[in-house]
């Protein structure tokens, strides 16, 4: 995502909000400068175990801009710090699916007038696509409503967005690369009664 996140953009003011981010061009060029590569399986990053390290500080200091882009109420969390789990995939190397579970600090936050920003790692450390991530946490917190904001304004089909999709009509679609996890996050969430929007395009089951 490029330019700065405006969280009032997409919630009330006063509405329980919760961020879960990314980090992947910041990643991937500090990979490259690392003299790592990057490779995709799915739309989703390969994590080699002498990357964590790279992938970690890129996430720090893309959890540190968006803190500072929402605001006060904004609270920094590194996921595996949290205690978020997750299950490893083994073609993805050190990375995972996470696991529909919230941790007890979490729910405390959420108490709380704070915004928690989430980078997503889970525990040993494996690193989680922030799409995935952001589905299962908002199914495991029973949300109301997610939304997915990237430097896209939504699922583009002939140089034009989507106002709706629905999931019978995405196997007719051509895609590939990112928008092809976001979609999948999406469904997962949809198909649990949650309003999605990916961007502009309302996602249904």
């Amino acid at each position: 995502m490029h330019g700065q996140f405006v969280l009032e953009r997409h919630v009330e003011t006063d509405a329980k909000a919760l961020v879960v981010h990314g980090a992947g061009g910041r990643i991937s060029a500090a990979m490259k400068a690392a003299g790592f590569g990057s490779r995709f399986v799915g739309g989703r990053r390969v994590t080699g175990a002498a990357a964590l390290p790279v992938i970690r500080k890129a996430f720090e200091l893309e959890n540190i801009a968006l803190c500072r882009d929402v605001g006060l109420r904004a609270r920094g969390l590194m996921g595996d710090e949290l205690g978020l789990e997750a299950e490893r995939i083994p073609e993805l190397g050190e990375a995972g699916l996470l696991l529909p579970f919230v941790p007890d600090t979490l729910w405390e936050i959420l108490e709380t007038d704070d915004v928690p920003v989430i980078a997503p790692l889970a525990r040993g450390p494996l690193n989680v696509n922030a799409d995935d991530a952001a589905a299962v946490l908002a199914v495991a917190l029973k949300a109301d409503r997610l939304k997915f904001v990237s430097d896209v304004p939504g699922v583009m089909v002939d140089g034009r967005v989507l106002a709706e999709l629905a999931e019978r009509d995405i196997g007719s679609l051509e895609l590939s690369g990112g928008i092809v996890p976001k979609l999948e996050a999406a469904l997962l969430a949809a198909r649990e009664g949650i309003r999605v929007e990916v961007g502009a395009t309302h996602v249904m089951p």
